[in-house]
């Protein structure tokens, strides 16, 4: 009898992988160390097995970090120093790699396939032979003794849109280094001067260096440079060309041109190149990927933010409140139905492809808003997701999150709007926040977006069901770009294989929830525009009840403009930009509703005062406290020190009884007093009427 075949650990199973990584990296090196005498096709070729391989060291790198001991289905022998040896030969044929692509990118620019036909142009020596031969041509015809009145004006008309060329050429001077990512493009560093021969509409201008060498440039890194050596910044006309937005934009949504106030964030997105490049390039992320859209837009102003559209909407004139009606009969604020009111759960993220080692990923979500296809019509939302490092593809979310559990990893999330446009739906931008391992440059990344129209032909609401949704590349402004072309590359062969690449794609996977009766009335409650978590959906009411008890039942002059003494109006509306306190919130007031009896809370008025006490004994102390560190978004020891300050100040008040000990005890630093801290100024909080 054979004895039973023993499970192979994860650390052998890596160990194993790195060996069969090791050779194959051995094998490319040898095929490129004559990099000089390879042709073309050999060097991209090369240049894209590169790419791939490295991918796959990073994976395995990853995978290996992650990996603890007691994942062992039986004990290993020098565990940690077999784990760590294997971690440096991983990390060492990473940057063998990574030096290799730059070499064969130097050598050979490797072609994008995401990049538009159009951006094509002729390669230097073809183009100089054919424009040999324009002139030759030319010379023939002037030589020539035909005396035609037709061809004497088309030549006339050609010199003339030659001489026009020649005198519209300008010089620019580069703002950061440019590496050509194809065939004709021209690569520059920083500070070199450019000869403009012609600027194209798609943004891609066609220069000429010192050298009189020729390509296309990215107008992006260009600015103006006159004959004193000084830089201007380019006109509207060079800046602002017509951009159209893809039909994929909106799901088929009218083509517009971009003339909106969001621009100027796409553009800043668009411009933010040089990082980018240098991570592309290296293999660190894949071509489709984009600074984040949606995270420029928040870091505009306020107009995006939830607490923005958490105030109360006057009317057109000022002196009334759109959204925020008294019903008088029920003691409440009117419920307002909407024509878009729903609950949707995202689920997970498959083929969300995986970073290189050169970066060190701090946070992976999902931001949404509504859009459409021209406008974000909301505030944009954020929620994070997690992953195991044995799967680290798949991001995954935290539906109906209760307890303890952060709502920043809630994936019920309710959507609210009154919109009227026919081609609004939901924006999904997947991201993520990194921070460069060899400069310590933070930033933000897009792993590509989806859209969902809500409302199909006939204006219907589409059904309630899940959807999968396949991921763009680029930003939600830009057209056919893939998240990871290496993948269509890799698609060859019959129709089955394609079904099988198609299967690979990045996608996300949301459901849209049918709502009942009572989820109705509890969304109709809510302001008319509003993205927001559902396990905190409940604050959110007990605010919006004591904003109509304030505003509109105990002001006795609805034309009184004076400032309002209520601290929970004047602060709450900042807890939507802390979603720590949020859960400090949640946390206090389901400990307080748990000792309540059933009478208790059936009583509405009862349990507004009980939510007001709970809610200056928790978070109002900790939003005026020094020692408390300023919320930063994916800083994993801010938020660390924060969650810890936090939970000891509850647990304080618990055992104490309430917060006045720890308010007057001297360990206990606060801001100078400020008006503002106690008071509540509509005029200035509340939003102007919109068309959103």
């Amino acid at each position: 009898m054979m004895g039973r075949r023993s499970r192979t650990g994860p650390l052998q199973s890596a160990l194993r992988r790195g060996r069969e990584l090791r050779e194959q990296v051995g094998a490319l090196l040898q095929e490129s160390k004559e990099v000089g005498t390879l042709d073309p096709e050999k060097k991209r070729s090369l240049s894209q097995r590169c790419l791939e391989l490295k991918k796959s060291v990073d994976e395995n790198a990853y995978i290996l970090q992650n990996l603890k001991k007691a994942d062992e289905p039986a004990p290993v022998g020098n565990y940690s120093q077999r784990k760590e040896e294997e971690e440096k030969h991983l990390l060492k044929l990473s940057q063998q790699l990574e030096k290799l692509v730059a070499t064969l990118s130097q050598e050979y620019a490797i072609k994008d396939p995401n990049v538009d036909e159009k951006r094509k142009i002729i390669p230097k020596t073809q183009q100089e032979n054919e424009t040999e031969e324009e002139d030759e041509e030319e010379e023939d015809e002037e030589e020539s003794t035909e005396d035609d009145d037709d061809d004497d004006k088309d030549e006339d008309e050609e010199e003339d849109e030659d001489k026009l060329r020649v005198d519209s050429a300008k010089k620019y001077i580069a703002l950061g280094d440019f590496a050509a990512q194809q065939e004709g493009d021209l690569t520059f560093k920083k500070g070199e001067v450019l000869l403009i021969l012609e600027k194209k509409p798609d943004g891609w201008w066609l220069a000429q260096n010192s050298k009189e060498e020729k390509g296309l440039v990215p107008k992006t890194y260009l600015m103006i440079h006159d004959d004193e050596g000084e830089g201007q910044e380019p006109s509207e006309e060079e800046t602002e060309e017509d951009i159209e937005v893809a039909d994929e934009t909106a799901g088929g949504a009218t083509i517009l041109k971009r003339t909106d106030s969001h621009w100027s964030a796409v553009k800043k997105a668009i411009s933010e190149n040089n990082t980018l490049d240098a991570l592309t390039t290296m293999g660190a992320v894949p071509a489709g990927f984009r600074p984040s859209t949606l995270a420029q837009l928040l870091e505009e102003g306020i107009q995006f933010h939830a607490h923005y559209f958490l105030q109360p909407e006057l009317t057109p004139s000022n002196l009334a409140f759109r959204d925020l009606v008294w019903n008088s009969e029920k003691g409440t604020i009117e419920p307002r139905p909407t024509r878009i009111s729903l609950i949707l759960t995202l689920w997970n993220c498959k083929a969300i492809p995986f970073p290189g080692l050169s970066i060190q990923v701090l946070s992976r979500h999902v931001r949404l808003c509504l859009f459409d296809g021209n406008r974000v019509l909301s505030n944009i939302h954020t929620v994070r997701a997690t992953w195991q490092p044995k799967n680290p593809q798949t991001w995954t979310f935290s539906p109906r999150v209760t307890g303890i559990l952060p709502c920043l990893l809630d994936g019920d999330c309710f959507v609210r709007s009154n919109s009227p446009s026919s081609d609004i739906g939901i924006l999904f931008e997947l991201g993520i926040t990194y921070i460069r391992n060899s400069t310590g440059e933070k930033g933000e990344l897009s792993c590509g977006w989806a859209f969902l129209k809500l409302f199909d032909l006939n204006g219907l609401l589409i059904p309630c069901k899940t959807y999968e949704l396949l991921l763009n590349g680029g930003t939600p402004y830009e057209k056919g770009v893939e998240v990871d072309p290496s993948i269509s590359r890799r698609a060859s062969g019959g129709v089955f294989h394609h079904i099988i690449m198609l299967r690979k794609q990045p996608q996300l996977l949301v459901k849209l929830r049918s709502l009942s009766t009572r989820s109705k009335d509890i969304l109709n409650l809510l302001p008319e525009v509003l993205i927001g978590n559902m396990c905190y959906i409940h604050l959110i009411l007990f605010y919006r009840q004591i904003l109509g008890d304030v505003l509109l039942k105990d002001r006795l002059n609805m034309q009184n403009a004076d400032l309002i003494g209520n601290p929970i109006l004047a602060t709450f509306p900042k807890l939507m930009e802390q979603p720590d306190l949020m859960d400090a919130l949640r946390s206090a007031w389901a400990e307080k509703e748990s000792t309540l009896k059933r009478s208790e809370k059936r009583d509405r008025e009862f349990l507004k005062s009980v939510f007001i006490l709970v809610y200056h004994e928790s978070v109002f102390p900790l939003l005026q406290s020094v020692l408390l560190p300023e919320y930063k978004w994916a800083e994993e020891e801010s938020e660390g020190t924060r969650w810890r300050m936090i939970a000891n100040f509850l647990k304080q008040n618990q055992e104490k009884d309430g917060a006045l000990s720890s308010l007057l005890s001297s360990d206990s630093l606060h801001k100078p007093f400020d008006i503002a801290e106690i008071t509540y100024d509509f005029l200035e909080e509340a939003r102007k009427s919109s068309h959103l």
